[in-house]
């Protein structure tokens, strides 16, 4: 994966626009949030997740200056990510961002398919 460049970016989520789509979201603090670190109060772990949901959407954004977020508007509401960092379009055509913190750890994924994604 490489950082976010939003015009490049942009462009290869209009390739999904008005298509059937399948779509990974995927958030998470992952359960490193709730270890005790340092004495450190833990926090609640949490995450959420949903892979493989075939999905419509008439508009796609990127925006911000990093981390990014990204929207996709469908017929009867809207799918958003924020916290993205990078990005590949890898060679099957998926596009794929995802944001990490500042330890490398994953916070959030949205992938993109015209295909399904392995189970």
């Amino acid at each position: 994966m490489k950082p976010i460049q939003t015009a490049t970016v942009q462009d290869a989520l209009q390739a999904f626009v008005n298509r059937d789509v399948y779509l990974h979201i995927e958030t998470t603090n992952g359960a490193y949030a709730a270890q005790n670190m340092q004495g450190q109060t833990p926090t609640m772990a949490v995450c959420a997740y949903v892979r493989n949901a075939v999905v419509r959407f008439t508009r796609a954004t990127i925006a911000g200056n990093g981390p990014y977020r990204a929207g996709l508007q469908m017929d009867q509401g809207w799918i958003y990510a924020e916290g993205l960092t990078d990005w590949t379009l890898d060679e099957q055509g998926r596009l794929l961002m995802a944001g990490h913190d500042a330890e490398g750890r994953l916070a959030i994924s949205l992938q993109l398919s015209l295909t399904p994604f392995h189970v």
